[in-house]
Parts: structure tokens; C-alpha cells; sequence
């Protein structure tokens, strides 16, 4: 399958056998799209020198694989809600605001040991396992935290094998030694704010119901200061009350947040839900964060922001771009009574449990249903350009949305598919860049 597009006046063709993407003429990319009416003999003939030359490198027109994924029976990662409970009642707050459509309540010790014992137990010959500290608010049960990270440490030195801990926060509780900590032992570290100060108080309140940008931003800026070269992320959420969200990244930019990702929410409020109706706005966003990205790039004043990262030729390989999520396979979440889930976004929904920690046993029926899912169980990703990038979307949105987590929601397939073009746009930019500069030199 080819895909041709068009940014701006740059004409591009997308290959999806082979994952190459080529920039054209206008010509050519009305010609690969079928409209060959207007087109002389010798304009063809040109035309097709070119195609079939790409073609015969494997460039182009190439062979899709059709080969289901083998999946792993190891475990390699789990999400500890350490904390059910939350100091900020955000509006759109999948997770019921920390109590996840239950009682508020933290993660002992114990169940967090017990987690550890599971994934190690269960981790086959893997030697680097992963843990992300979750909530609610995790740092609301530090104590647990540290002392999890250590016994961690410990028991996985006896294995020879190895923990990288990521947690999620708010930044509330951020002072010197919690940012002291988080940095010593955390391998990624992301930090919620959404953008300018009249988006973020709008739905990030406080338990009191005050906005909490004042008293976060200044604790997240001096995480980052202290953080080094050191992984973060600064991510944020938009929603149907700030479609300009390009506005968001770039006032997030603009305050040294180097690190940048910007989500849409998932929630079914109304007024803040992404709808089909906002598509044609958010597309236009996303082309002006990418031109502005561009323009900062080649001024040397970049940043890192997550949609716009693909790697076309040296990332993740064909095997796992088919497989899609891990979710309920080699990755589980798991709730502060040891209960076991697919994933965070399912935590909470009795229908998806999937055992406890403390009996070390996995439903077999669910873990079967996720690890045969994968791009080629999801029928309407066939004939979708992006699918071996995009694996096929979110389980977990998948089912709240359309109830199959094999059937994609449109609406997030729409707004991939567009920052997908936009990634590939960039691509495209610094390698004609470089080869302008090859030429100087």
C-alpha cells in the first residue's frame, strides 16, 4: 500500500511495505493517486522511470508482511497504583479523580512486595524489568515508593537482573528531597501541566476548588533544572475547551520544558470531549505546532516533543509494530489490594480483573484475548496507511469507545493520522536540510 500526501506545497509518498517515504512532484503524486487523465504519453513514461526504478529497489510497492505475532508468555513490566487517591480533583480525570469509582485508598508495602515477587517470578529470562509508580497522586505514599524501589533493587540483584522506575506526578509534592530521589532513581519522570494558566486552572483544581498552575509551576521548573540529561516528560491534555493546544506546547516550550508530549483527553464529559466536529481544527493545530517546530529547530532553539518522534528506519521492529500494546500480556496494572488488570485505563472495571498479586495467577482466558489481539485482529486498520506505526490504537480507549478493544475509535485514528503526516513531513525537512548542508560543505 502507498499512501500520497500533501504538506503545505511538499508532495510525499509513503510506503508501507517497505516504510520508506519519498518526497515527489506534483505530478507524480497525481499519478500514483490514480489521476492519470491529464497526463501525455511522455509524461507518463517519465513518471513511471522513476516508480519503477524505486520499486526495484524494494522502495517502494513493497510486500506487506502478513505474519501473526509470536508473543512472549514473560512479563515484562507493571503499573503500581501506589496511591487511589489524589490532592487534585481534575475535571477529565479518567480515573475518577485518584478513587478510580472506588474508595480512596494507598498501596501497602506488603502488596507492593508482592507485586515485585510476581514480576520477577513471572519474567522469564528478561534482565531489565520495568515498574511505573501510578495513581491518583504517587507521591502521596512516598514512603512506600522508596522502599519498594529498594526492595526491588535488591531482590532483582539476586537474579541478575535489573529494575528502570518511571512515575507519574502532579508536582504538588515536589520539594527538595523528592526531587532529590525521583532523580537518583527514577529512569523517566512525567509531570502533568497543561499549558498556559487560564487552560490549566480550568480543569486541574485543587481539593478546595482553586486552580493549581501557581502552585505547580514553579516546583515542575525546578525539577527540571535539577534533573540534568535525565529522561522527563512535561505532558499535557487538551480538550474541546483549548483546541489551540499548539498554543499550550509552545507557552510549555517557551518556559524550558524541553520534553514535551500534549494528549487528547478521554473522557465523556461533554463540553470537554473531543468530538468528530473538532477534527478540521485540531488537523490545522497540529500543522502549526509542526511548522513552529520547524522554524525553532532550525533556529537551535528545539524541543523534543513525543508525536512529532517517528523513526521510519531504525525503530521499533516489524515483530512489534504488529503485536501493538502489551497491555494484558507482558504488561499489567496493578491496584492498591494486589488486584491485577490489562492496564491502568481498565483498573477499577471488575469485568477486566485478572487476578491478584498475592495468589500469582493470571486469568488464562483474558491474557489469551490480549495476546492474540494485535494489528491484524483490528479489521479496520487494513486499508489504514498508518497501521504499522500506529499498531492499531489503544485497547483500552478501543472499549470505552466501540466496546472491542479490536475496534479503533475513529476520532483518535483521525488526529494519529495527521500528526503521523505531520512527523513524516519533518522527517522529510531535516534530511533535505542536511543534504543542503552536505553540499556547502
Amino acid at each position: 500500500m502507498i499512501h500520497v500526501f500533501e504538506y503545505h506545497d511538499k508532495h510525499y509518498v509513503y510506503d508501507t511495505g517497505s516504510g520508506a517515504l519519498h518526497e515527489c512532484d506534483e505530478k507524480t503524486a497525481r499519478y500514483l493517486n490514480g489521476e492519470v487523465q491529464s497526463f501525455s504519453d511522455g509524461e507518463i513514461k517519465e513518471i513511471l522511470t522513476d516508480v519503477e526504478a524505486l520499486k526495484a529497489q524494494g522502495l517502494l510497492g513493497g510486500e506487506e508482511t502478513t505474519a501473526r505475532p509470536i508473543k512472549s508468555g514473560e512479563i515484562k513490566a507493571l503499573c503500581l497504583h501506589i496511591c487511589h487517591d489524589c490532592n487534585l480533583r481534575c475535571k477529565y480525570c479518567f480515573a475518577d479523580e485518584g478513587a478510580y469509582h472506588n474508595v480512596r485508598e494507598m498501596m501497602s508495602l506488603d502488596t507492593a512486595k508482592a507485586a515485585i515477587d510476581f514480576l520477577l517470578k513471572n519474567s522469564g529470562n528478561r534482565k531489565v524489568l520495568e515498574v511505573d509508580f501510578f495513581g491518583g497522586e504517587p507521591l502521596m505514599n512516598l514512603g512506600v515508593v522508596k522502599e519498594t524501589v529498594y526492595y526491588a533493587k535488591a531482590e532483582a540483584a539476586k537474579l541478575g537482573k535489573r529494575f528502570l522506575f518511571t512515575t507519574t506526578t502532579n508536582g504538588l509534592l515536589l520539594d527538595d528531597d523528592t526531587i532529590a530521589f525521583l532523580n537518583e532513581e527514577m529512569e523517566n519522570v512525567v509531570l502533568s501541566l497543561d499549558g498556559r494558566k487560564e487552560v490549566h486552572d480550568a480543569v486541574r483544581r485543587t481539593v478546595s476548588g482553586k486552580g493549581s498552575f501557581d502552585a505547580v509551576i514553579d516546583r515542575i521548573k525546578k525539577f527540571v533544572r535539577a534533573r540534568g540529561d535525565k529522561h522527563y516528560y512535561v505532558r499535557g491534555t487538551f480538550t474541546a475547551k483549548n483546541l489551540d493546544f499548539s498554543q499550550d506546547v509552545l507557552f510549555l516550550a517557551d518556559n524550558g520544558f524541553d520534553s514535551l508530549s500534549m494528549e487528547p483527553v478521554v473522557t465523556d464529559i461533554p463540553e470537554l470531549q473531543i468530538k468528530e466536529e473538532h477534527l478540521p481544527q485540531i488537523e490545522r493545530e497540529y500543522e502549526r505546532l509542526c511548522d513552529e517546530y520547524l522554524r525553532r529547530e532550525e533556529r537551535g532553539e528545539g524541543f523534543n516533543f513525543f508525536h512529532f518522534n517517528i523513526d521510519l528506519e531504525g525503530g521499533p521492529c516489524l515483530q512489534k509494530r504488529v503485536s501493538a500494546c502489551g497491555a494484558g500480556n507482558e504488561y499489567f496494572s496493578v491496584v492498591p489490594n494486589g488486584d491485577v488488570y490489562p492496564c491502568h485505563q481498565f483498573a477499577g472495571d471488575r469485568k477486566w480483573r485478572m487476578g491478584n498479586v498475592k495468589e500469582g495467577k493470571i486469568d488464562a482466558d483474558l491474557r489469551k484475548l490480549f495476546a492474540e489481539s494485535c494489528l491484524f485482529t483490528r479489521e479496520k486498520c487494513g486499508d489504514c496507511f498508518a497501521k504499522f506505526i500506529c499498531s492499531g490504537g489503544c485497547n483500552a480507549n478501543n472499549y470505552h469507545y466501540n466496546g472491542d478493544i479490536n475496534v479503533p475509535y475513529e476520532t483518535t485514528c483521525a488526529m494519529m493520522k495527521k500528526r503521523i503526516e505531520c512527523a513524516m513531513h519533518i522527517l522529510a525537512e531535516r534530511k533535505s536540510r542536511q543534504a543542503e548542508c552536505d553540499r556547502e560543505n
